[in-house]
């Protein structure tokens, strides 16, 4: 096993502690890496401050060719990183591969966003007063970033913090999650070999005591955190006065209407959407609601294709279904599907247990919902709840009951379906026509209610990242 040094300051440092990395297949120690205690975190800090002098004055070519020279790089390591994603976060390969081609794709748009244009001008010559004035303003970024990023996209959400850093000339320090830290430090080494100015991007594993004084240190303009809604609105209430963007949960339902055109196609996408990466992903289809014309023949196609995944060594896997993260979580999954079960759910398919290796799961449920957590909460495994409905309408209001409003999907070739839905609908965005997992890194990403506060999606985190500066001029 290696023992990564940090890189704080402009050079490498050792640090008295350190933790073991553990492949979630094998469940064994295959790496480990220094952990930042307070002395090492306050260099940190120091340098990323220090760090903003030069970044927020970096002239638009220099910020778009270091992004550009990152999606480069993250391409030309493809391989190297997916296998890395693979073993530290249990991730098959194929969405491995996947995930360092959108964290390319993501510093790629950051590129280009680092191009356009970000001001205007402003007339204020509305009166007689004032008619010698004139206004124009840019946006400036705020000041240091502070991340927190989460384990299940360990490089792309990642990238989704630094890239628009790099794009609007922010320094930003990242504490990625502790049991998948691995890929996250890759990505530093490659912004320093993209030429980043130095400390531009630090990348901080550490301990909670150490994460909670960064998260109420006010050197930080900005904090940035993708994780769970508990955790969430914990670090929000002691960030003080920082701006904060909170990426959190969902349990994403997609309604399958009486029209849908294509149910064949539906099924599949539902299917990956709901147990690609042991459904480890915070806008994985959770819920389907199915019109009762279509219901049996939807519940059984679903049925069907759930019963022929199994899990597999990600490194190696010709499938989509790896381990969850670790066996607690395949315990409290376990849990949550028996209390369903218990209480009326059906188990169309169900799933083997082996601690944090889980088959799909799906279940059928046509009574009261009201405190079963596979329905209410945000399961994150490869667990999937069927409903029939009769009234969209009902269907709609059930989506908005839960506290989460990430994404929702709709499978309709009806206009006043869709405009209901979107309508209607209490979600960040409705996707038509394909699963709520849907993802493009240009777009704005993010949700209402217990799912967060503001927008990722390159120039919508840059417009988050940055504040409007005002210039008057008086002719004389």
């Amino acid at each position: 096993m290696e023992s990564r040094e940090l890189f704080v300051g402009g050079r490498r440092v050792a640090s008295r502690a350190s933790r073991e990395i553990e492949d979630p297949w094998t469940r064994a120690a295959f790496d480990r890496v220094p952990l930042a205690d307070e002395a090492l975190a306050e260099q940190a800090v120091v340098a990323c401050v220090k760090a903003f002098e030069v970044t927020k004055r970096m002239p638009t070519y220099a910020r778009r060719d270091v992004c550009a020279k990152v999606a480069s790089l993250l391409r030309a390591r493809k391989e190297e990183l997916a296998t890395v994603l693979a073993r530290e976060a249990g991730k098959p390969i194929s969405l491995a591969r996947l995930e360092v081609e959108r964290a390319a794709s993501t510093f790629a748009i950051a590129a280009e966003v680092a191009t356009r244009p970000t001001g205007a001008v402003i007339p204020l010559d509305l009166s007689e007063a004032q008619a010698k004035h004139s206004g124009s303003y840019t946006r400036v970024p705020k000041g240091p970033v502070l991340a927190f990023s989460p384990f299940n996209f360990p490089l792309n959400l990642v990238a989704h913090k630094v890239a628009p850093a790099l794009a609007c000339g922010a320094s930003v320090l990242v504490k990625p999650a502790p049991k998948t830290p691995l890929s996250a430090l890759a990505l530093a080494d490659i912004v320093r070999e993209a030429s980043a100015p130095e400390d531009a991007v630090t990348v901080l594993p550490c301990d909670d005591d150490v994460a909670e004084k960064l998260v109420r240190d006010e050197r930080f303009a900005l904090f940035t955190f993708t994780g769970s809604a508990r955790v969430g609105y914990l670090l929000k209430a002691i960030a003080g006065k920082k701006y904060v963007i909170l990426e959190l949960g969902g349990n994403a339902s997609a309604l399958v209407h009486d029209d849908a055109p294509d149910l064949g196609w539906a099924m599949d996408t539902l299917t990956t959407s709901a147990f690609a990466y042991a459904g480890q992903v915070c806008i994985k289809t959770q819920r389907i609601f199915v019109h009762h014309a279509r219901y049996e023949e939807v519940a059984a196609g679903l049925a069907e294709r759930a019963s022929r995944l199994r899990p597999e060594e990600p490194v190696s896997a010709k499938g989509v279904l790896g381990p969850v993260l670790d066996v607690a979580n395949g315990k409290r999954i376990g849990e949550w599907i028996d209390e369903a079960t218990s209480r009326g759910a059906k188990a169309l398919v169900a799933g083997a247990r082996d601690e944090n290796r889980l088959g799909a799961t799906v279940l059928e449920v046509r009574g009261a919902t009201e405190g079963m957590r596979a329905v209410e909460e945000e399961i994150f495994g490869p667990v999937l709840v069927l409903r029939p409905y009769t009234s969209l309408d009902r269907a709609i209001a059930e989506v908005n009951a839960s506290r989460y409003g990430l994404q929702a999907a709709i499978f309709s070739d009806s206009h006043r379906a869709i405009d209901a839905a979107y309508d209607g609908l209490d979600v960040g965005g409705l996707v038509v026509n394909d699963s709520p997992s849907f993802r493009n890194d240009a777009m704005p990403y993010g949700g209402v209610k217990d799912s967060g506060l503001g927008r990722e999606g390159v120039s919508f985190a840059v417009e988050e990242y940055t504040a409007p500066k005002m210039r008057v001029v008086r002719r004389v």
